[in-house]
């Protein structure tokens, strides 16, 4: 992953997101298309929320695969070890990488923030902040 400079910022999309993405979701597209104008700019995929979405829409994680600003994260040790403590508190594993990306690091001392059509989902979760995208038809 790429590491943290003056004035980076940096999104999450969770398996919403990217079944917004997907269904044409402006908001959405202009976050991926903001990415491409600059360096600075990260939209971070978390490989089991793509998998759930793909789940759901079949062919999205391979329209998700060809974009060039969004970087698909695989699920590392930590990422595993997380996730896994997670499930045993009963969280789910669709959210579960994408709040172990979103959480701060000494990359993103401040964290990343999760984009999702439900921030309600991450209420309860510390050190998680969200960006709602609004449910288009």
């Amino acid at each position: 992953m790429s590491g943290t400079r003056v004035g980076s910022t940096a999104v999450v999309f969770d398996e919403s997101a990217l079944l917004a993405l997907g269904s044409g979701n402006s908001l959405a597209s202009q976050f991926i298309s903001n990415t491409e104008h600059g360096p600075t700019r990260h939209v971070y995929v978390p490989a089991l929320c793509l998998a759930a979405a793909d789940g759901r829409r079949k062919g999205l994680a391979e329209h998700v695969g060809a974009l060039p600003a969004a970087e698909i994260v695989e699920l590392d040790l930590a990422g595993a070890s997380t996730v896994g403590a997670l499930l045993r508190e009963g969280v789910e594993w669709r959210l579960g990488h994408a709040v172990h990306l979103s959480r701060p690091t000494a990359d993103w001392p401040n964290g990343r923030y999760v984009v999702t059509t439900d921030p309600d989902l991450y209420a309860d979760m510390p050190l998680v902040r969200t960006i709602r995208l609004p449910r288009q038809r």
